[in-house]
């Protein structure tokens, strides 16, 4: 195994920089910090948590909460998309972290529409069985960033959800949220990806928790009213483009933090998948600075951050920006939900 620093830019107020890993198999995170009601604990207690003895790490490393990123190629093979997965999973366990972030369609990518329904399973199959199971073994929180959902629909519809689900550490669904923005596009270069053959889109956000899916991240809307609904930080699982990748997702990614002062986790898929597709990777954790604390290189592997949300409020303090909102001017941009 490989373990490296990741490079960190000078931030704001002179912090310390919180170290970024990388870590790659020689084979080749969760405060969704909630609103205060909300009975889930926070990243701090989670981590807190006892681990077994295989998994212990030293007291120094408990000071911020440690969440690891994962990076994977799908392919249609749903087995072994979960065995390479699952290792990863354990990987980030072994190395103290107290959630792991899969990407989108970290259960499958298929060639077709055709496929992609076939393949898809209930949230009480098979697959997020294994899952509930990792989650109980490695004592870490999940977050599944994109699973092709059978929904209580799906007899009248013949259609799916993008479904992001949050596992608890004991394998007990804790959140879910259907991707509200479906990626109806024709990129030259890239080939067209019509989502909506497929798959509806979810009727409502889980506003006080910072779960959303990919094309999101293209929507400051939805960002904005989940930090506004008191999320610390947003995840944005992914399957990016090859082509809109190198022009869009850092971009993005750090437009999303700075604005609403969040840290933003995002697990991507890379590489090719078979022949029809390929993703762009470069998995990262953005801070609320905007500054890129930890991310992966090319290649299916896991980086590591910490979560410094003393730091994060400090910033919103001397950087008060919700307080300066002027909807009176140009309306609720992004009010949370009633």
């Amino acid at each position: 195994m490989v373990l490296a620093l990741s490079s960190c830019r000078t931030s704001y107020l002179s912090r310390p920089p919180r170290l970024g890993f990388i870590v790659r198999p020689s084979h080749q995170f969760l405060s969704f910090l909630l609103c205060p009601g909300l009975q889930i604990p926070r990243l701090s207690v989670l981590c807190a948590q006892p681990r077994p003895r295989a998994m212990a790490i030293s007291s120094s490393s408990w000071e911020l909460p440690l969440v690891a990123v994962c990076q994977v190629t799908s392919t249609p093979d749903k087995q072994e998309n979960f065995k390479t997965c699952a290792e990863l999973v354990r990987e980030a366990a072994r190395l103290g972290a107290c959630l792991a972030f899969l990407p989108e369609a970290f259960d499958f990518i298929a060639r077709d529409p055709a496929e992609t329904l076939r393949l898809s399973e209930p949230l009480g199959g098979n697959l997020l069985g294994e899952y509930t199971q990792l989650a109980r073994e490695c004592g870490l929180w999940l977050s599944l960033g994109g699973f092709h959902e059978r929904g209580q629909d799906w007899e009248q519809t013949q259609k799916i959800y993008n479904c992001h689900v949050l596992l608890d550490n004991k394998g007990s669904v804790v959140a879910t949220y259907r991707k509200t923005h479906l990626c109806d596009v024709e990129i030259p270069g890239q080939g067209p990806m019509h989502e909506s053959n497929s798959t509806i889109p979810g009727p409502s956000l889980e506003s006080p928790i910072g779960l959303a899916i990919c094309y999101d991240m293209r929507f400051p809307e939805l960002s904005l009213a989940l930090a506004q609904a008191g999320a610390e930080i947003l995840t944005y699982p992914s399957a990016f483009g090859s082509v809109t990748g190198p022009a869009h997702w850092e971009v993005l990614l750090r437009a999303r933090a700075i604005e609403t002062q969040c840290y933003v986790v995002a697990a991507a898929q890379c590489g090719r998948h078979h022949e029809k597709r390929a993703s762009y990777g470069h998995s990262m954790v953005v801070d609320p600075w905007g500054t890129v604390v930890a991310h992966c290189p090319e290649g299916p592997g896991l980086c590591l951050a910490r979560i410094d949300l003393r730091y994060l409020r400090q910033l919103r303090q001397h950087l008060p920006v919700f307080e300066h909102r002027r909807p009176d001017l140009y309306g609720t941009l992004g009010h949370p939900l009633p």
